[in-house]
Parts: C-alpha cells; sequence; structure tokens
C-alpha cells in the first residue's frame, strides 16, 4: 500500500502568523499549481491513481481535494485526524506577539507542553497515528510479493504538523525535535505498507 501525504498550498496569511487550526484561504496561484501537480501523479511512476482519497477538513486541504474528484480522482473522505495542531489562545496571532514565556516553556517541553486552550504535539501525533492504523487494514490486500504497482494507493491532504509527526513515529524518531522538518506547501511525502511495516519512500517531493 503507497500513501501519499500532501502537505496544502501556501496559505493565504500574513507572514508570521500562528494559524494551526484557524480555517485560513490559499494563495490563489499557489493553489492552481498544487491542483495541476497532483493531476500529474496520475499514471506517472511516482503515483498510481489513488483508490480513495482522505482530506482534513480544514478548506486549504479540502478544497484541494475537491477540485481534483472527478476521474481518475474518487471524492474525498474528511477526516478530522487529519487538521492540523491546535495551538488554543496563540491562533490567529502573531509568534511575534505570543507571550516569550509560554513559547519557551513550549520549546522546552514540545512534546508535552500545551499552548493554552490547545493541544500538545503528544496528542497531535497520537490522532494522526490513529488515522493511519485505520487505513492500515485496506494494505493487507497488498500481501508479501505482490508488485507495487497492484497495491493500493491513498493520498492524504493534510498539515505539517500531521505530516511531521507521521514521519517520525514511522522512523522511530523522537518527537522532541517537531518542527525542524522541512516540508514545502504543496509538497508530497510517500510512505509505503508492506510486509506489515510502514516506511518513508521519499519526504518532501
Amino acid at each position: 500500500m503507497k500513501v501519499w501525504l500532501i502537505r496544502h498550498p501556501k496559505p493565504a496569511v500574513p507572514e508570521g502568523t500562528c494559524y494551526g487550526r484557524t480555517d485560513v484561504g490559499t494563495d490563489d496561484a499557489h493553489f492552481a499549481q498544487v491542483v495541476e501537480r497532483l493531476r500529474t501523479l496520475h499514471g506517472s511512476a511516482d503515483g498510481p491513481t489513488p483508490l480513495q482519497v482522505y482530506t482534513s477538513p480544514l478548506s486549504r486541504c479540502s478544497r484541494v481535494a475537491q477540485a481534483l474528484a472527478g476521474a481518475p480522482w474518487p471524492d474525498p473522505v474528511v477526516d478530522p485526524l487529519l487538521a492540523e495542531m491546535h495551538f488554543g489562545h496563540w491562533e490567529g496571532q502573531p509568534w511575534s506577539a505570543i507571550p516569550r514565556a509560554e513559547i519557551d516553556a513550549w520549546r522546552e517541553n514540545i512534546r508535552h507542553w500545551r499552548p493554552p486552550g490547545g493541544e500538545t504535539v503528544d496528542e497531535l501525533a497520537a490522532r494522526g497515528w490513529r488515522f493511519l492504523q485505520s487505513i492500515t487494514p485496506a494494505a493487507n490486500a497488498g500481501a508479501a510479493g505482490t508488485p507495487d504497482a497492484a497495491r493500493p494507493a491513498v493520498a492524504v491532504l493534510s498539515h505539517a504538523g500531521v505530516i511531521q509527526t507521521l514521519i517520525k513515529q514511522v522512523r522511530g524518531e523522537p518527537l522532541h525535535r517537531f518542527g525542524g522538518m522541512k516540508l514545502d506547501f504543496g509538497s508530497v511525502t510517500l510512505l509505503e505498507h508492506a510486509d506489515g511495516q510502514w516506511r518513508v519512500v521519499r519526504e518532501n517531493g
């Protein structure tokens, strides 16, 4: 089973804004570029036609999934487990306006410290992993020895936080370095499930 983790297009927000769970729009030009690029994945070496598409409920993801819906891409399924990290009272504020003491406390214990009214990185990682496990049974159809091209493929429209924590969990890396991974807007990260194991095939493609 192959899973493409697709980060949403560039958001239409001022640089330096904390926008995690906030439902913001996207840059129109970049939105069009991302949709066109994803269409080209069909039939290419980089990705077979997805049999299922899942998307975060936030419009910067769901609008991409909806724009792609129709042959050969199926209609998307909205899954709240794929939403970005909830930053609570920090949402919508410039990062520079958030109390320094709170930022420092978060950085010192990034896995477990909760932004006021928000969620922890551990909670973000846990729900992302629950999503991945929920689609894993479909991977059983791609048993050992099945050619890659014959295995099911899933496209997932999500966010940097979800994608980063999934990559780290698949690789067995600690979450305390959350946030240090380069994931471009519109990028595609490829996971594969085979012989009962997940692995990262390609990152930030």
